[in-house]
């Protein structure tokens, strides 16, 4: 979980001059603050959109030359913000004709049994997401599968797994919106204003 359980210490207090970005997750403490200027953000933004564009395009793009592109790209990957390339692929095509969620509720919040729900869907090719989920739940996973058949047995697979006391699924009818990344704003621009 993100940010409500955790507040930020007070000597990381972000200046409204700077782009300080700051996550705290729940169970251990992790405070990465990263500064990125106009041309980091930039550079994020473009890569998000193309992670195969080349270096001397994303340095035109970014307004610089192509040395310095390719050392903050190195920069943004050694700290984490940028955390991989890959491609896109029609799950249809690949014959996973099933896309749907799973609300999974655990008859314990202890931190061995959260741990051992996370560690036994990891193993699961199917589940492509888990979320742990504050409000209605503890986990929110997005599956594929090959067909209702499919669904039906990892639907039943869930449900008779240790410590679930309830699975909801939801199949995915239609997606009209799939992003990857997340919004990269200029650092003299707060997220969701224009």
């Amino acid at each position: 979980m993100l940010g409500a359980d955790v507040a930020p210490p007070a000597a990381h207090t972000p200046s409204p001059a700077r782009a300080v970005h700051a996550v705290f997750f729940r169970y251990k403490v992790h405070t990465i603050v990263t500064e990125l200027d106009a041309i980091d953000r930039r550079i994020v933004a473009e890569l998000q959109e193309d992670g195969r564009i080349t270096n001397v395009e994303l340095a035109r793009r970014a307004g610089i030359s192509a040395p310095p592109c390719l050392r903050r790209v190195r920069r943004l990957e050694e700290l984490g913000v940028i955390r991989g390339y890959h491609g896109d692929s029609d799950p249809q095509l690949l014959g996973w004709a099933i896309t749907f969620f799973a609300l999974i509720g655990l008859d314990s919040q202890k931190d061995a049994v959260l741990a051992g729900f996370e560690a036994m869907v990891a193993e699961w090719p199917e589940v492509r997401e888990c979320h742990m989920i504050r409000g209605g739940g503890d986990f929110l996973l997005r599956l594929v599968a090959r067909d209702t058949v499919h669904e039906n047995q990892l639907t039943r697979r869930l449900t008779e797994a240790v410590h679930v006391s309830r699975v909801q699924t939801l199949q995915t009818i239609r997606t009209s919106r799939n992003l990857v990344g997340v919004p990269v704003e200029p650092p003299d621009r707060p997220a969701g204003r224009t």
